[in-house]
């Protein structure tokens, strides 16, 4: 299993419509993750009522996101959920030219490049060591091993902490 160096979050002044207004982003997206929530959710979920997005839409929207991609196990699904909160921040829309496009793609770029210094790598599979999440026995693993905890939770608040710093 890979260690893990987190990116830390700093303490900002600024209200989350969408959470306590006391808590980072990171605190709040780890707080709807642990409440049972998928990764990509959580994160998305964090942002989207800041960028005018319906929150319940969020979660459904990131729904399919979550373990890698519907337990495929490919980008890690904090990283996807935080690719979309990027899209509706910066994305390019119908009122938008193609800059908006360059901006989102750099700052995806940034996004990708940071979490890869903190964890060694965007793959879900990877992260978790191996654990095969699309079997009952790597579920299994992954519930009795903690790795929700361990593992996904960290990288829930390290993009979290990104997308604020970003």
């Amino acid at each position: 299993m890979l260690a893990a160096t987190l990116y830390l979050p700093v303490q900002y002044d600024y209200e989350l419509t969408s959470g306590d207004p006391m808590k980072t982003p990171a605190e709040t997206a780890s707080e709807k993750f642990l409440s049972g929530f998928n990764c990509a959710q959580s994160v998305l979920w964090t942002f989207a009522q800041r960028f005018n997005f319906d929150s319940d839409s969020a979660l459904k929207m990131a729904c399919g996101f979550g373990a890698g991609m519907g337990r495929r196990q490919e980008v890690c699904g904090a990283v996807t959920g935080g690719i979309m909160a990027l899209g509706l921040k910066y994305g390019r829309g119908e009122s938008q030219d193609r800059m908006a496009t360059e901006e989102t793609y750099a700052k995806t770029q940034e996004l990708l490049r940071r979490f890869e210094a903190a964890h060694g790598t965007c793959n879900c599979r990877q992260l978790l060591g191996g654990c095969d999440l699309t079997t009952d026995a790597g579920r299994n693993e992954f519930k009795s091993g903690g790795l929700q905890r361990q593992i996904c939770d960290p990288c829930v608040r390290t993009v979290a902490a990104i997308l604020e710093d970003l």
